[in-house]
Parts: C-alpha cells; sequence; structure tokens
C-alpha cells in the first residue's frame, strides 16, 4: 500500500479496467502526454482498491475516472478536464475551454457517457496488460 506522502508525490488516474472506452483512453493519455507523468492503476487492480479507499470512494466505483493529483482528488468530467490539459495540443487547450461550460452539464454528459459505456463501447474479460516498457506507469 502506497502512503499519503507517496499519494501526494504522484499523479495517479485509476480507470476501469475492463472497459473498451477506459482502455482507450488510458492509451490516449499516453500517446498524448507533453512528459510521462501519470501513473495507473485498474480499479480492479489491488492498487486500485486500495487507492480508492484512500480516496473514501466504495470499492465497487465504477464512474470510469478518477484523477489523484498529488493528493487532490478528481472526479467526473472535472478528472477528464484536468487530465486533458496535461496533453499536447489541441487537447490541452481544448480542456481549458471544457471549464467554460457549467460543471452541471459537464457532470451530466460525463454520467451518461459512464453510464452506458460498456453498452456503446464494449466490455473486455480481463484487464489491459502494460506492455514491458510500460509496466513502470502501472501501479
Amino acid at each position: 500500500m502506497m502512503n499519503t506522502k507517496e499519494i501526494a508525490e504522484q499523479k495517479i488516474i485509476l480507470f476501469d479496467g475492463v472497459c473498451n472506452l477506459c482502455n482507450g483512453s488510458v492509451i490516449f493519455i499516453l500517446q498524448r502526454e507533453k512528459e510521462p507523468v501519470f501513473q495507473f492503476a485498474s480499479i480492479q487492480s489491488e492498487a486500485g482498491q486500495e487507492l480508492l479507499e484512500w480516496c473514501e470512494l466504495p470499492k465497487d466505483y465504477r464512474q470510469a475516472i478518477v484523477l489523484i493529483d498529488r493528493g487532490k482528488i478528481y472526479l467526473g468530467s472535472t478528472a477528464a478536464l484536468k487530465i486533458g490539459q496535461t496533453l499536447k495540443l489541441p487537447w490541452s487547450i481544448l480542456s481549458y475551454v471544457g471549464f467554460v461550460v457549467p460543471k452541471f452539464i459537464r457532470d451530466w454528459v460525463y454520467s451518461q457517457i459512464a453510464n452506458h459505456r460498456y453498452r456503446w463501447f464494449g466490455k473486455r474479460d480481463i484487464c489491459m496488460v502494460p506492455t514491458e516498457n510500460l509496466k513502470a506507469r502501472f501501479l
């Protein structure tokens, strides 16, 4: 288990490891980061479950993505936009502009996608297995 000091020093993305959209999002982030800053953990993994507990979220939390940014927790559309701000152009600018949209509208759209993601994008039987050169980025 990571301690609070370790968590407070990292940017960690928790994602639904069996969701095709979530796995695609992780690959999208890895390919577009300005620099490699994120650690990743599937919410189904042991590390993911410990981090959900640290965030005081239920072990069966399935709202797609949680961002722990140096100890601060972001959920829903805010997590997605905060992640987007760290990506290469044009994604970073689009993410900054996304904050212009009122939070209740952003979160409603996000929750619609999150609640229907398995039906719309499919689901895997097992979590994504990172390649050898990416293993260090996954908790």
